[in-house]
């Protein structure tokens, strides 16, 4: 995922938490997926068939709602000249709000992070979403063996997520000799003993990249000699000596080894997400903690600096989960605007609700709320900045939430 995709990945993600448990009356719910390379009126036209295959449907309720939520998603295919590089994703259907026959039709969009790759269309009680969840598995996975003949540490590094999955302990002897023995025997009996560690990370190594993770590279690394003792001697499958795309010298092994093998391979991981995000939480670290340093933390000041056009790149983690609410006055249009947590959205509402408007003294308003990532991203937009989604799941990332979960690096002090 390049650094310009965090953002977009950030929104499937969110569109797929919010319609996978959804459920409609009966096969109402449209899913739409269209090829970057179908002409925009090819599909209008084949939702203009479906529309009228739909008045088929005997049940009165369940033929109004699939053409109500085929004319909605007709209607937003039509803002559309032609589709995206990647295609364009539509999600449509008649959801109840409060309970059966309270059905409001709605409609979802998004550019999807992967091209579609064929047309498709289905209408169901629920919506397909599983093949935009397939697009947000990453096609670059690399293993990661730190191995010294104390310990190994094996790891998966797939996007913006690092998981060590195995540390194992070899329980070989040091290398000093112990009395009685003579040096010749002794050094026979770690020999065997180290023999049999490499024969067992092998084994573990072909379950963890093999059996269990379909690995696209990996790396190996460790203190001292042992990495190429344990790769010179044959003992590694052949399909994972096949994918060694390096192998680098590291001060520990095992579990803080894996960590430092992915601090060591910046070049050959460039493309990783999690590489990215870790220099990002880095740079702000080290600028936040120097005197004048050139970034800041906290909405408001973020959202202040975006105004002043001084933000460079704005960091968001990805469970900041904060709205912001509009109420546009129904009167005289007047709007005001207040950012809540997503816990306490509805509160804040009815307080919102409960303030007369400041132009008109009028109480009656139409509400709305956008994802904070999306007034963020639009600020940015128009300051010539961009916005970056920081995993929270990561060690980067429970730091960088320590600061509230949002900051900005900066062109210049405010």
């Amino acid at each position: 995922m390049s650094k310009a995709d965090s953002v977009r990945l950030y929104k499937v993600r969110k569109l797929i938490s919010e319609l996978n448990d959804k459920e409609g009356r009966g096969t109402e719910l449209v899913s739409l997926y269209i090829p970057p390379k179908k002409p925009i009126h090819e599909a209008i036209a084949n939702l203009r068939e479906e529309w009228g295959t739909a008045g088929n449907i005997k049940s009165d309720t369940t033929r109004n709602h699939v053409q109500d939520a085929l004319t909605k998603a007709m209607q937003r295919l039509k803002l559309y000249k032609t589709p995206p590089d990647t295609g364009l994703v539509v999600f449509s259907g008649a959801l109840p709000t409060n309970g059966p026959g309270s059905e409001v039709v709605n409609v979802w969009e998004i550019v999807p992070p992967k091209p579609v790759t064929q047309y498709l269309y289905q209408c169901d009680d629920h919506f397909h979403v599983e093949w935009l969840r397939d697009m947000l598995r990453d096609e670059k996975v690399f293993g990661l063996l730190a191995i010294d003949s104390s310990d190994v540490g094996m790891g998966i590094l797939s996007g913006g997520s690092l998981e060590v999955v195995d540390i194992m302990t070899s329980g070989i002897s040091g290398k000093t000799r112990k009395g009685g023995q003579s040096a010749r025997r002794y050094e026979r009996g770690r020999e065997m003993e180290l023999t049999y560690f490499f024969n067992r990370v092998a084994e573990h190594a072909t379950r963890t990249f093999i059996d269990s993770n379909k690995i696209t590279g990996l790396i190996v690394g460790g203190p001292g000699p042992t990495k190429e003792e344990f790769l010179k001697g044959g003992y590694l499958h052949y399909e994972l000596q096949k994918k060694i795309v390096a192998v680098l010298d590291l001060g520990y092994s095992g579990r803080e080894g894996v960590r430092e093998l992915v601090e060591k391979a910046g070049d050959i991981l460039k493309d990783v997400r999690l590489v990215e995000e870790k220099r990002l939480v880095q740079k702000f670290l080290g600028e936040v903690n120097r005197q004048g340093g050139l970034a800041i933390y906290g909405l408001p000041r973020v959202i202040e600096s975006l105004h002043k056009a001084s933000a460079d790149v704005v960091l968001v983690s990805d469970d900041l989960d904060m709205v912001r609410l509009s109420a546009t006055c129904k009167k005289c249009e007047t709007v005001k605007s207040q950012t809540a947590s997503a816990s306490k959205k509805v509160q804040e509402r009815r307080e919102m609700a409960a303030v007369p408007c400041a132009s008109c003294g009028a109480v009656d308003y139409d509400f709305s709320e956008t994802d904070i990532v999306d007034v963020l991203e639009e600020m940015a937009f128009q300051g010539g900045s961009r916005v970056e989604v920081i995993s929270s799941g990561t060690e980067e990332g429970s730091m960088f939430k320590t600061f509230g979960g949002v900051a900005a690096l900066l062109r210049y002090r405010n």
